[in-house]
This record gives structure tokens, C-alpha cells and sequence, in this order.
């Protein structure tokens, strides 16, 4: 028993043609095929499918509207492929890849100027997951993905890749706000601490009062970042499995 896709049992000597149309024709609706010989003929195919998600395409969409990129890798046939990307909405689609390829096709993203985020589940996409400036694995994943990605999406659903990047915009807004008002006390508040009102104004500042600014610049930025807590709804789904 031979049991393969169409190359392989062509190889084997085993003629598929006599099925050909009716592969072309389950392929175009997103099923890979695995053909079957017994003997040394063929014995017949069997269609198999992933079924999406239902959230899928509404976090597909999300992402889209954000401005981003959306390149589909997938080791399947261009049918396939196709097939899945059209459902999905994506419109840039590349098939019958395999890791080495996934790694390269990231690397030449990068070698553009372009800033890649790589998605992935599987064996086969680690290296590219690790290879990408940040790499989003899926909680029902391998945990060799896990180990290769910086993200990790618990639950599966990538409209947790939504959470994570919103997350990242509003903790580097967080952090710009905090720099902002450390200096400003420290700018404002050392002079008047050090006495620059003394000569035309006579004014002198109680160094209590210094303290006191102080403390108050450092509770400004703790409770300026806790607001970042307001956010943890859309990411409770994250986890982080490597460095940033």
C-alpha cells in the first residue's frame, strides 16, 4: 500500500490521471488530497479538510484594517491555498512552501525595510517564528513553536495579534507620557529648589517642599502606567515565551 500525494505515488510508478479532474475539483475547495494505491493501482483519494475558525476571518479582517500586511504561507497546493486565502479575504498567498522557504520568504520581507510579524502553529514554522521580528505561536500549537515565538495566543484566536499589538502601542504611548512628566518636575522644580526665585524674588523653597515633588513626580508615573490595566481585557489571552 502506497498512500501519498500525487507525486509521490507517480514516483512509485502508480497512474493518478484517471482522477485528476475530480482532485482539481475538491482541491479548489480548500481539501488536500491523499491519494491511495493498493497493489500498484490506484485505489482512490481521500479529501481532508481544516475547518476555519469562525472568528477567523472577522480577525483576519482586523488586522487588515489596521494597516497591515497580510502574506499567507502554507506547505499545502496552490488549490488549496487559494482556496483557503479567498475565504479568509487574504489576498497574497504563497503555497507548497516549506520551512527553509518560510524562513527565506521572512527574511527577504525584512531585507524590504519591512517590520515582520510571523504567525504559526506548527514544526514547520519555528524557524520562521524565530526568524521574524516577532513571532505570534498559537496555545494549541507545538511547544516547539511556543519556544521559537515571543507570543503566545492561549486560546488560538488571532485577534489576540489585535490585543498584543494595540497593547504595545499604548505601553510605548505610557512610556513616552512618563518620561515626559519626569523630566518636566525634575526641570521645573530643581532650579527652584536650588534657588533661582532667591535673587530678584526673594523666594526660597522649604527643601520639604522639594520632597514632596519628588514623590509626587514618582506617583505620577505608577498610576499614569497602572491605567495600562484598563487594557488587560483584550489581552488576557497572551503570554509571553521569549524576549521582545
Amino acid at each position: 500500500m502506497v498512500v501519498g500525494d500525487a507525486q509521490l505515488l507517480q514516483e512509485e510508478g502508480i497512474d493518478v490521471v484517471e482522477v485528476k479532474d475530480q482532485v482539481a475539483v475538491l482541491a479548489s475547495s480548500g481539501k488536500s488530497i491523499v491519494h491511495v494505491a493498493i497493489d500498484g493501482k490506484l485505489a482512490g483519494v481521500i479529501a481532508v479538510a481544516d475547518s476555519l475558525k469562525p472568528e477567523s476571518s472577522a480577525s483576519i479582517r482586523r488586522i487588515q484594517e489596521m494597516g497591515l500586511r497580510i502574506v499567507m504561507l502554507t506547505g499545502d497546493n496552490r488549490l488549496v491555498g487559494e482556496a483557503i486565502a479567498r475565504e479568509l479575504g487574504i489576498g497574497e498567498v504563497k503555497t507548497e512552501v516549506n520551512p527553509v522557504d518560510k524562513v527565506n520568504i521572512v527574511r527577504n520581507l525584512q531585507a524590504q525595510g519591512n517590520i515582520v510579524a510571523m504567525a504559526g502553529d506548527g514544526i514547520n514554522d519555528a524557524p520562521a517564528l524565530a526568524q521574524a521580528d516577532l513571532g505570534v505561536a498559537m496555545g494549541e500549537g507545538t511547544d516547539i513553536a511556543m519556544e521559537s515565538a515571543s507570543i503566545t495566543l492561549v486560546n488560538g484566536d488571532l485577534g489576540g495579534i489585535v490585543g498584543a499589538i494595540g497593547l504595545s502601542k499604548r505601553t510605548l504611548r505610557t512610556i513616552k507620557q512618563n518620561l515626559f512628566w519626569a523630566f518636566a518636575y525634575n526641570v521645573l522644580l530643581i532650579p527652584l529648589a536650588a534657588g533661582a526665585l532667591f535673587p530678584s524674588f526673594g523666594i526660597q523653597f522649604n527643601p520639604m517642599f522639594a520632597a514632596g515633588a519628588m514623590a509626587l513626580s514618582s506617583l505620577s508615573v505608577v498610576f499614569n502606567s497602572l491605567r495600562l490595566r484598563t487594557y488587560a481585557h483584550d489581552v488576557d489571552d497572551l503570554r509571553l515565551t521569549g524576549t521582545l
